[in-house]
């Protein structure tokens, strides 16, 4: 039931955040995951290490998708490519089930997050019109 009533509250709080935010949300998400499959690697725990590597290629993926490529530009192909090499460092990892793929990966993914936070620093409005903004999707 505590459980519950959790999933309740993130469902809440991702469907009334607003779009910066919800790039944060992910950012942090992907990075637990990449985490929580390095300590299951560690124990030797392959089905979860496989599922938290899969939850982190699903977020990066969704990331990749969100980018705006007609106005972000080159900003955006470079960040297109950054998350592709990511993808390609998680599952180089599950197959070889090896720890410096995930690192490189949680290092690269560490970077851009701070840069988004630094960047994106001003305050965020906590309340949003369900019209005023583009849905967003959370494969998570």
């Amino acid at each position: 039931m505590r459980n519950q009533r959790y999933q309740n509250y993130f469902d809440e709080e991702v469907l009334a955040a607003h779009p910066v935010k919800l790039i944060h949300l992910l950012y942090r998400g992907a990075l637990d995951s990449i985490a929580s499959a390095r300590r299951y690697l560690k124990l030797g725990d392959i089905r979860a290490r496989s599922r938290a590597v899969t939850k982190a290629m699903r977020i990066i993926t969704e990331l990749s998708h969100s980018l705006n490529r007609e106005e972000g530009g080159e900003v955006s192909g470079n960040l297109a490519d950054l998350y592709a090499y990511i993808e390609t460092l998680l599952i180089r990892a599950n197959i070889e089930q090896s720890d410096p793929p995930l690192a490189e990966a949680e290092k690269l993914l560490g970077s851009l997050a701070e840069a988004w936070e630094a960047h994106t620093s001003e305050p965020v409005p906590e309340e949003r019109h369900a019209d005023t903004y583009e849905p967003v999707s959370c494969a998570c």
